[in-house]
């Protein structure tokens, strides 16, 4: 993500509701400027189609904690969630990062079954809310949520989250760009 994307990014995250909302413009020129090799975008014909935001931990520089995952609606499930997943998981591999984590509401079973799918593992919670292991409090008072993590490992062992939701008939017509 570069500057010149910050508008678009806006954009791409009204169509998140519930779940992930729109951030400032400064908080996204934060990203673009301090953890653009951790925040991927896809683009199709030219369209911002896929943006996940995330962070390495600077008190644990093993962690990479994603932020937000937000794919165009009319482009999910085609493998754009996929490959912007994989650029991350490839940075955390080239710093010998061990695991990216990531939290979700618990009531939001479409993300619950799409992290489960791409390989990550809902970890234990002090509660099980819809069949989810969820902690109570994570986020702050009365904030639960759904915590899951992809342990990363080195290139020689294979890495990449499952490609289950790829469509090969749907192929991208332009590269990832971070």
């Amino acid at each position: 993500m570069n500057q010149a994307d910050i508008n678009a990014v806006l954009t791409l995250m009204t169509l998140g509701d519930p779940y992930v909302k729109p951030r400032t413009e400064s908080d996204y020129w934060l990203y673009a400027k301090l953890f653009s090799s951790t925040t991927p975008l896809t683009f199709i014909d030219g369209q911002l189609v896929g943006v996940i935001v995330a962070f390495r931990s600077q008190d644990n520089p093993s962690e990479i904690y994603v932020q937000d995952v937000m794919v165009r609606p009319n482009f999910r499930r085609r493998g754009v969630a996929t490959e912007l997943l994989n650029s991350v998981i490839a940075q955390g591999q080239a710093w010998d990062c061990r695991r990216l984590f990531l939290t979700s509401e618990p009531e939001n079973n479409a993300a619950h079954v799409a992290w489960l799918s791409y390989g990550f593992e809902n970890l234990p919670g002090n509660m099980i809310e819809r069949g989810v292991q969820v902690q109570s409090d994570y986020k702050g008072p009365g904030k639960h949520r759904a915590i899951y993590e992809y342990r990363i490992v080195s290139p020689s062992r294979g890495h990449g989250c499952r490609e289950r939701w790829d469509d090969p008939a749907t192929p991208h017509s332009s590269p990832l760009r971070s």
